[in-house]
């Protein structure tokens, strides 16, 4: 590439015409234009009320279906997490029996709907009217009534916490099988057994891979929530349709939900962002430095 101007005979410096695009510039107007034209139809329609939208925006039960939406993405998150990390673990051990159950967990609940699941979850009584915990070939234990506790809140935040998993497991195999194996056999000339080998080198290797898709999974599990429309379980799309039942505004209350959506997912993705440069590449280096320096470097005394 040419770094130094042109000097014409005259030794002065020749301008150079930047080139132009028209094919561009012409594709690029006409996308706006049809983008203007798409949101005039929305925003000009006369069969739409917006000040119901500002009216519902900040509505109480709008916000407490916001509050819901969150504590069953954050819950079903953490179930998720945790389960997966367990199933990615027996997926990859050396026993068949574990392997072989993991396996048939995740094509089992990647394999039926998540609504069917949500569905089963919540009719649970039908099959198990009551849940019973108590010590095997003994009377002592507890018992509760199924539809006392398999709640709307309840059957989501399991539902999607399970299925969940099943995706999860995937993703953190994947990043345990992306750390470089002479971690591995390092770890284990050093004698460290496996459970120590997965917690101290492992996995926080794989994180620079798991993170990513985690936040992913978090921001989708987010809007997958309206599933819990189907078991009334009084999140956010839940209660902007039990209001639109009511009132017949059900495109000013789609509207308020999706306004809300778009917040939440906006607001994730930032922290998502901000967790990827905490735990980004530069802290897997940290990470195998300080391990580096802990595994072959003498330790110096006082």
């Amino acid at each position: 590439m040419r770094t130094e101007p042109i000097v014409s005979p005259a030794g002065r410096p020749v301008p150079v015409a930047r080139p132009r695009h028209w094919g561009r510039l012409l594709a690029g107007t006409g996308a706006v234009l049809v983008f203007g034209w798409l949101v005039l139809l929305l925003v000009a329609n006369p069969n739409l009320d917006w000040s119901a939208v500002g009216r519902y925006l900040f509505d109480g039960q709008i916000l407490a279906g916001i509050l819901v939406t969150l504590e069953i993405s954050v819950l079903a998150t953490a179930i998720g997490l945790s389960l997966g990390v367990l199933l990615a673990v027996m997926r990859l051990a050396h026993n068949p029996v574990l392997r072989r159950l993991a396996t048939l967990y995740i094509w089992f609940f990647r394999g039926t709907p998540l609504l069917v699941q949500l569905i089963f979850w919540y009719n649970l009584a039908f099959l198990f009217p009551v849940l019973v915990l108590k010590v095997p070939f003994t009377s002592v234990g507890v018992k509760w009534d199924t539809n006392e506790v398999m709640t709307g809140f309840t059957a989501a935040m399991l539902g999607l916490g399970l299925n969940l998993a099943a995706y999860f497991a995937e993703t953190v195999r994947a990043g345990i099988q992306a750390v470089d194996r002479g971690q591995t056999e390092a770890a284990y000339a050093l004698g460290m057994t496996p459970a120590k080998r997965m917690r101290v080198v492992v996995l926080p290797q794989a994180l620079r891979i798991i993170i990513p898709p985690t936040g992913n999974e978090f921001i989708s599990m987010l809007k997958t929530t309206s599933l819990v429309y189907v078991v009334a379980g009084h999140d956010l799309m839940t209660n902007a349709s039990q209001i639109y039942k009511s009132n017949n505004l059900i495109m000013e209350l789609l509207i308020v939900a999706s306004l809300w959506y778009m917040l939440m997912t906006a607001v994730a993705t930032f922290l998502q962002g901000r967790l990827e440069r905490r735990f980004g590449s530069d802290a897997v280096r940290l990470v195998r430095k300080n391990l580096t320096s802990r595994m072959f470097l003498p330790k110096v005394t006082a």
